[in-house]
């Protein structure tokens, strides 16, 4: 019989080891997903709150679209109710064309009047490089003079391209004199004694004015 027995308590023994083996497992895996089932449910409320504050500017913006497509609605009464009486709708049009033709004459006055002051007060490209040969005793590159003129007048675009066109224009007329020093090129305001290039010109101008 004891060893009947023996054979027995071993495999109880076995069984109960096993059960409370089990028993700690489904324990710990009952707390993971309740920590999980907490965590999808805080993520399922704030889910759901975004989804209600999306919902209400949804609507928001839904009825603020249909304030904008009714108003060009309301456009085509207006000419149904003048149809209606056309003695009073010809004044109407008569007026409304009078003042579209005279609305624009009163900026567009103003546009010419303020370009053609602009025009006026601002000195040109060739009074520029004059003046600033005038004030410089050294020569000067055409380079140079365009960096001095960018400098001194920055709303004005000076490229030394046309400076240099400019120059050479200047030069032809006896306005400016040129210096080659090897491949540079200088240029120069013309000499106090030499003014009576420039009267033939002034001569021929003041004939063809007459």
């Amino acid at each position: 019989m004891p060893e009947s027995q023996s054979p027995a308590t071993e495999l109880t023994s076995q069984y109960v080891a096993q059960v409370t083996g089990d028993l700690e497992r489904n324990t710990k895996e009952q707390e993971r997903i309740g920590v999980e089932i907490e965590a999808l449910q805080e993520q399922l409320r704030a889910l759901q709150h975004d989804h209600t504050v999306l919902v209400n500017m949804q609507q928001a913006l839904g009825s603020a679209s249909p304030a904008t497509e009714t108003a060009p609605a309301a456009a085509p009464s207006v000419p149904h109710q003048t149809s209606a009486e056309p003695k009073q709708s010809k004044p109407k049009k008569a007026a409304a064309t009078s003042a579209k033709k005279t609305a624009p004459k009163k900026p567009a006055a103003k546009a010419s009047s303020a370009k053609a002051s602009t025009a006026a007060t601002k000195p040109t490209l060739v009074e520029l490089i004059r003046a600033h040969l005038e004030q410089e005793s050294e020569p000067h590159s055409a380079a140079e003079i365009a960096v001095a003129l960018t400098q001194a007048h920055p709303d004005r675009s000076v490229k030394t391209t046309v400076v240099r066109t400019t120059l050479e224009g200047l030069v032809a007329k006896s306005h400016a004199h040129r210096t080659k020093q090897g491949s540079s090129v200088f240029y120069t305001a013309p000499a106090a004694s030499e003014p009576a290039a420039v009267e033939p010109q002034q001569v021929q101008k003041a004939v063809a004015a007459d």
